[in-house]
C-alpha cells in the first residue's frame, strides 16, 4: 500500500509576507517622520542667541555724559556710530553705505562720512550729501535709561532722509542736551 503523502505545505509564503510588509510599514513611518522632522526644522525661525553687547542685541553704549555734543563715536562690534547732535540728542548710524554696502569710516577732519567705494558722503545726521548714494544711512533704535545710552541693533531701520524724531533726548538735568 502506497502511503499518500501531503502536499499541503505549511503557510509559510503568508507569513513571509507579513513579515515584509510590517517592514515596509516601520520604514515607511520612520521615513515620515524623518521627513516632517526635516520639513519642520526649515519652517520654523532659528534661535540665536545672542549676548549682552553683540549685534543682533543691545548694546550698551555708555553714560549720557561721556558724549560730548557734535561728535561721532565709532561701536566696530555693534556695526554701528553713535552721533551725539548739536543740540545734544542721539543718532545710532549703520556703518553699511546705503549704495552697495561698504563699511564707511567717519572723516573727523570733514565732519562727513565717506565712502572708500565710491565715494558718497554723508552728515553726521546719516543724510547722503553726495552721490552715487541716494538715501540716508539706517540708523538703529538708540533709548536712555537711568542716564545710560543704549543702542538697539536688532533691527535696522531704513529711511529717506533725517528727520529731527529720529533723535533721542535725555530729559536728566545737567545731560548736555
Amino acid at each position: 500500500m502506497v502511503k499518500k503523502q501531503s502536499t499541503e505545505h505549511p503557510p509559510v509564503q503568508s507569513e513571509r509576507r507579513s513579515f515584509l510588509n510590517t517592514i515596509w510599514m516601520v520604514l515607511g513611518a520612520v521615513a515620515l517622520g524623518e521627513a516632517a522632522w526635516l520639513i519642520t526644522s526649515f519652517l520654523k525661525p532659528r534661535k540665536r542667541k545672542i549676548h549682552q553687547g553683540d549685534f543682533g542685541g543691545a548694546i550698551t553704549a555708555g553714560p549720557v555724559s561721556s558724549f560730548t555734543n557734535n561728535t561721532v563715536t565709532a561701536f566696530p562690534r555693534g556695526r554701528f556710530y553713535l552721533s551725539r547732535l548739536d543740540d545734544g540728542g542721539f543718532l545710532a548710524v549703520s556703518r553699511q553705505c546705503t549704495h552697495l554696502g561698504c563699511t564707511i569710516p567717519w572723516e573727523e577732519k570733514e565732519k562727513l562720512f565717506i565712502c572708500p567705494c565710491h565715494a558718497s558722503a554723508f552728515d553726521i545726521f546719516g543724510n547722503a550729501v553726495k552721490s552715487p548714494a541716494s538715501r540716508a544711512l539706517d540708523i538703529f533704535k538708540v533709548y536712555i535709561e537711568n542716564q545710560t545710552v543704549y543702542v538697539d541693533t536688532g533691527q535696522m531701520i531704513k529711511r529717506s532722509e533725517f528727520r529731527k524724531e529720529q533723535a533721542v533726548y535725555s530729559t536728566a538735568p545737567g545731560s548736555k542736551a
